[in-house]
């Protein structure tokens, strides 16, 4: 990956950054090492009270957890670690956190030498669960939840982002006469999706449907590429889509298009995933993956990054995406932590549509917590 100079000035330079994170103390009371399991978890400078929220809190306004700009400061592996990072795409905004954390040198810091490799998730899960792969940025779908019943050793570490208040990213429906966003009859409606069954959209197009008269089971669905999506919903090949950021802004005030509801606001749902390889054999380089990756939300991606026009175009040539689309969405609300039972909903969801093989998982056997908990200081 290239290496560019900043472009702009907004943010002050990482020396004086942790040394502002320093000034402030990252626990009141009580700032002793707490050992939990085999980890000892030690407070971190800038990482305070902020850096951790109940994962019970679903509320949609929950502020994200957050440390000062700058933290948790670096703290180098003693051998430097080579890892490769699966993703489905590298060009979509919420991918945009691992390609600055790349850019700006932030694994680096931690003795990292990462690779983002572009692989579909099916692709990628064997190889994760064999250590072929390291990571896998992602979601808990249905073949995910598959496979950890099939025996692989598949772990959902992190988050990565939510909507914004004003998105309205998610599914859409051309109306009959007769009909308001208020009162539409989606049962029998064929949808235009690009994933088809088993997404993790499962579970918020489950809560929109159920306004309306529909379920998960009473939907056909078509299967499309992402290009095609919009037009098949245009030109009538569909009743419905779910449109993704910015694709929505086309049908957006549009007479005779109506929005049902989109992914719920203050969860998110999906983000990094680790196999074997960080989870038990370099737990080490697990957490600094993950601490790198948290100090880029913090550094970057704090609050509403698009107000700074210097930086969406840093992002835009980035993300080899085009500036005014970029421009045209609000910011996503990053998050890198897990709420409480996300993925018992989302397997509820792939249940109802019957993609869901044996019994639910508890979360204990698909989520971890505890490494971005100790990359923060977060003693539980």
């Amino acid at each position: 990956m290239r290496r560019r100079p900043p472009p702009y000035g907004v943010l002050l330079a990482a020396g004086a950054l942790l040394a502002s994170a320093a000034c402030s103390p990252p626990y009141e009371s009580d700032s002793s090492s707490k050992a939990v399991g085999d980890r000892t978890i030690r407070p971190v400078d800038g990482c305070g009270s902020k850096a951790w929220t109940d994962p019970k809190d679903l509320s949609p306004d929950r502020v994200p957890a957050r440390c000062l700009p700058g933290a948790p400061s670096p703290q180098p592996l003693a051998e430097p670690r080579e890892l490769t990072i699966a993703t489905g795409t590298l060009s979509a905004e919420y991918v945009a956190p691992l390609q600055v954390a790349l850019d700006k040198g932030e694994f680096k810091k931690e003795g990292l030498d990462v690779t983002l490799k572009v692989l579909p998730t099916p692709d990628a899960l064997p190889l994760l669960a064999k250590g072929d792969i390291d990571a896998l940025w992602a979601a808990p779908e249905a073949a995910v939840m598959n496979g950890v019943k099939g025996g692989f050793d598949i772990k959902w570490v992190a988050g990565n982002f939510s909507p914004a208040p004003k998105s309205k990213s998610g599914l859409w429906v051309r109306l009959k006469e007769g009909e308001s966003a208020n009162q539409v009859a989606m049962a029998g409606r064929r949808m235009g999706t690009m994933i088809g069954k088993g997404s993790v959209i499962a579970y918020p197009m489950e809560k929109a449907l159920e306004k309306h008269g529909g379920g998960l089971a009473d939907i056909r669905y078509q299967q499309l590429g992402s290009a095609d999506v919009l037009t098949a919903l245009q030109n009538g090949g569909v009743d419905s889509a779910w449109l993704l950021d910015p694709v929505w802004r086309k049908v957006d005030g549009e007479r005779g298009y109506a929005f049902l509801g989109g992914q719920p606001r203050g969860e998110p749902l999906g983000g990094m995933l680790y196999g074997p390889a960080l989870l038990q054999d370099d737990v080490d380089a697990g957490v600094a993956l993950l601490r790198a990756y948290i100090r880029t939300l913090n550094t970057y991606f704090a609050a509403d990054y698009k107000q700074d026009a210097t930086f969406v175009t840093y992002l835009a040539e980035l993300l080899e995406a085009d500036e005014s689309i970029l421009r045209s969405t609000p910011s996503l609300v990053m998050d890198w932590e897990i709420r409480a039972a996300t993925t018992t909903r989302l397997q509820a969801a792939y249940e109802a549509q019957g993609v869901a093989e044996g019994s639910p998982l508890p979360e204990s056997r698909t989520v971890n917590r505890a490494l971005y908990e100790e990359a923060v200081g977060h003693r539980p």
